[in-house]
């Protein structure tokens, strides 16, 4: 049933922004609890690489003296890889396009997961 609800917000937050490719709802410790992917990608490795570098960005931020990471963001040539915490079990993750409007996305983002948050 939580599923159905976490699939619901990904659903709807994909379908804000033609830019966005998938989203998944990943636990801190890199299970995948709900996404919305495509069929060629592994959802395992989505949720073990959120979490990994999730936790580096926690650390580095600690570290370095940034306070609370609120949000990691990786840039390759072929798009966006944007994380961000859903309450403090859960992760957000989003795979946007190399030419994606950023700012909408991130207040999208920001939007489901005090969702997702909200339910869990």
């Amino acid at each position: 049933m939580r599923a159905d609800l976490l699939t619901s917000v990904l659903t709807e937050l994909n379908g804000t922004s033609a830019d966005i490719e998938a989203s998944g709802v990943i636990s801190t410790d890199g299970l995948m609890m709900a996404s919305v992917l495509p069929a060629n990608m592994d959802e395992d490795r989505v949720g073990a690489m959120s979490a990994a570098m999730l936790s580096l960005g926690d650390r580095t931020a600690h570290e370095l003296g940034r306070g609370t990471l609120e949000q990691v963001l990786v840039k390759g040539d072929r798009g966006y890889v944007l994380m961000t915490y859903a309450g403090t079990e859960a992760v957000l993750t989003v795979l946007a396009k190399p030419n994606a409007k950023l700012g909408l996305i991130l207040l999208d983002v920001k939007r489901a997961a005090q969702s997702i948050s909200e339910m869990l």
